[in-house]
C-alpha cells in the first residue's frame, strides 16, 4: 500500500488492544523456540549473525557508520552494549537508589520470565542468570565520561586481526551473514568489551545465554503482547525513571509508529504542520546566527590566527537541514499489516536493520536524516559536519511567525546556537570541516580550550538540582557548552 496506508495500519494495529491479547505470543512462538533450539556455540554464532533472527540488543551493538576519519566512507563498526539499565554503575554502584532499581529489575525479571511459562522456581533462577550475565558485561563496558573520547573509541583492525582477538564471534560469518562479506576492516569501539563478550560466549553455559536472549527479545517487544506484559516494564520503569502514571497508549503508539515509519509519518505530519515559509525564516535565523558565530570566533583574544582559519572553515562547511528530508526514505519493502502489531514491529525492525546494512560499500548519503520530522529535538553531526532541525521543533513555543523576534530567537535561536556549539564543544572540536577526526588546533589553543572547559566542568559539578545529587560535569560537558554558547549567540544575533 502507499506509505499513508502503513501508517494508518501499523497504528490501527498498534491501538487493537483485542486483538493483541488474543494473540498473546503465538506471533513470538517461532522466534522463542528458534532459541529454545540452540545447543552449541556454532549454533549459537548462527543465531547471532542472522540479521532475521530478531536477537536485537544483545551481547554488543554493531551495524554501518560513517568512518570517523575517512568521513567519505561506510565502515563496519562494533560498540558496547548487551544491557537492560542505562550504564555500567546501575549494576555496579552500591548506594541505595541503585540497589533499589536492581531489585525492582530482578522483580521484572522474575515475573517476565512467569509470564513466558516458567515455574516460580526456574523464573527467579533465570532472572538471576541474566542479571549475572548483564553484570559481567558491565563489568567490561567502558562508563559514559569515558565514551565521550572519539578517539579512544575509534580502533580501526583488519578482520583477520578483530577474528584473532574475538574468536568466539565467528566474525567472517557474521559479516557475510550480514551482507558485509567483502569488508575488509572493522572499527570497534571497545576492544575490551568486545574481548569479554567472546571469553562469555565460550564460558557461559549455553543455557543460561539462552535465558538472556529469551528475556531480550521478549522485553524489547513488550508494547506489543498483552497488557501484562506492558504493565511489568512499566512498574519497572517507575523505579528507574520515577515515571508516575503511564502515558495514554495512543500517545506511545503514535511514538512507536514514528519510530517505525518515521519519514511516511513525517510526510503526513510536515504537509499539516510546517509552511514552507517556516522553512525560509529559520533558513535565515541560521546564517544570521553563522555570521554571529563567525563574530565571536574572530573576537576570541586567547586563540591563534591559525586556529581561527580552521575553525572558520569549519562553521563556513556546517551543512544545514531544516523541516524534512529532501529524500524519503523507500518502505516499499516492509510488509505492515493490520491484524498484528507484534509482526509490524519485527518486521519494522528487520526493514530497518536491513536498511543500515545495505549502506555498506555505497558513496555516504548526505540526504540522510538521523531524526524524523515530527521529532521535538535538533542535533550536529560531527562526522557529516551538520546541523539539523525537523519540523517539530520548529513549532511554538520554539519558534512562531506571529511572536516577537525576541520570541524566537531566545527560543529556536538558541536551539540553532546550541547545536552550532556543539561543532565546538569538547567532542566535536576534534572533528575538521570535512567530518573527520583530526586535530585541527596548535598544541597550545588545545591546552587553553581544555583548561577553559575544565573549569565550566568544575562549576556545573557544584549544582544539585536534587538533595545532594550533584550534576556530572565531566558527562555534561558537551551539553554545558552548547547550553552557554547557544544563549549567547543567538543574543548576539538577535542585537543585530
Amino acid at each position: 500500500g502507499t506509505n499513508a496506508q502503513k501508517v494508518g495500519d501499523f497504528y490501527a494495529a498498534a491501538m487493537d488492544t483485542m486483538a493483541i491479547e488474543k494473540a498473546s505470543i503465538t506471533y513470538l512462538q517461532p522466534y522463542l523456540d528458534r532459541i529454545a533450539a540452540i545447543k552449541t556455540l556454532p549454533e549459537m554464532q548462527k543465531f547471532l549473525a542472522d540479521p532475521k533472527a530478531q536477537a536485537g540488543s544483545v551481547w554488543f551493538n554493531s551495524g554501518v557508520g560513517q568512518d570517523e576519519k575517512i568521513s567519505t566512507q561506510y565502515a563496519v563498526q562494533f560498540y558496547q552494549g548487551g544491557l537492560t539499565l542505562p550504564n555500567r554503575d546501575y549494576y555496579l554502584k552500591d548506594d541505595a537508589r541503585s540497589k533499589s532499581i536492581r531489585a525492582a529489575y530482578q522483580t521484572y525479571l522474575t515475573n517476565t520470565f512467569k509470564r513466558l511459562g516458567d515455574s516460580e522456581s526456574a523464573a527467579a533462577a533465570n532472572a538471576a542468570t541474566v542479571m549475572r550475565i548483564e553484570t559481567r558485561l558491565a563489568k567490561a563496558s567502558k562508563s559514559p565520561v569515558d565514551l565521550r573520547d572519539p578517539q579512544a573509541n575509534y580502533n580501526k583492525m583488519t578482520v583477520a586481526e578483530a577474528s584473532k582477538a574475538y574468536p568466539n564471534l565467528n566474525l567472517p560469518l557474521l559479516l557475510k551473514d550480514n551482507h558485509l562479506g567483502t569488508a575488509k576492516e572493522v572499527i570497534v569501539g571497545q576492544p575490551e568489551f568486545m574481548k569479554e563478550v567472546s571469553n562469555m560466549l565460550a564460558a557461559e553455559p549455553i543455557a543460561d545465554q539462552k535465558q538472556y536472549l529469551r528475556f531480550h527479545l521478549v522485553s524489547s517487544v513488550a508494547s506489543a503482547l498483552p497488557k501484562a506484559y506492558g504493565d511489568e516494564a512499566f512498574r519497572f520503569s517507575q523505579v528507574l525513571s520515577g515515571a508516575k502514571q503511564q502515558q495514554p497508549r495512543w500517545k506511545r503508539m503514535l511514538r512507536s509508529t514514528d519510530g517505525a515509519l518515521g519519514e511516511a509519518f513525517g510526510q503526513l505530519y510536515v504537509d499539516k504542520a510546517f509552511s514552507p515559509a517556516a522553512k525560509t525564516r529559520a533558513k535565515e535565523m541560521i546564517e544570521n546566527l553563522r555570521k554571529a558565530y563567525a563574530e565571536r570566533i574572530m573576537a576570541t583574544d586567547w586563540m591563534s590566527a591559525a586556529t581561527k582559519k580552521e575553525a572558520l572553515v569549519k562553521l563556513n562547511a556546517f551543512s544545514v537541514k531544516i523541516g524534512y528530508p529532501d529524500k524519503w526514505k523507500d518502505y516499499s519493502k516492509l510488509n505492515v499489516n493490520r491484524q498484528s502489531y507484534l509482526q509490524d514491529v519485527l518486521a519494522a525492525r528487520t526493514w530497518a536493520a536491513e536498511d543500515n546494512l545495505s549502506k555498506f560499500g555505497k558513496p555516504i548519503d548526505r540526504t540522510e536524516w538521523g531524526m524524523t520530522p515530527p521529532t521535538v529535538n535538533a542535533y550536529y553531526n560531527p562526522p557529516m559536519n551538520e546541523i539539523v532541525f525537523p519540523a517539530g521543533i520548529l513549532q511554538p513555543p520554539f519558534y512562531d511567525p506571529k511572536a516577537d523576534e525576541a520570541v524566537n530567537y531566545g527560543g529556536i535561536g538558541a536551539v540553532i546556537g546550541h547545536e552550532m556549539t556543539h561543532g565546538f564543544d569538547d567532542q566535536g572540536r576534534q572533528y575538521d570541516s570535512k567530518g573527520n577526526l583530526r586535530d585541527w588546533w596548535t598544541k597550545e589553543d588545545g591546552d587553553k580550550f581544555t583548561a577553559k572547559a575544565k573549569m565550566v566542568g568544575q562549576q556545573y559539578g557544584k549544582f544539585a538540582p536534587l538533595d545532594s545529587v550533584y550534576v556530572n560535569g565531566d558527562l555534561t560537558m558537551g551539553e554545558n557548552l552548547a547550553d552557554i554558547g547557544g544563549l549567547t549567540i543567538a543574543y548576539q544575533a538577535f542585537q543585530k
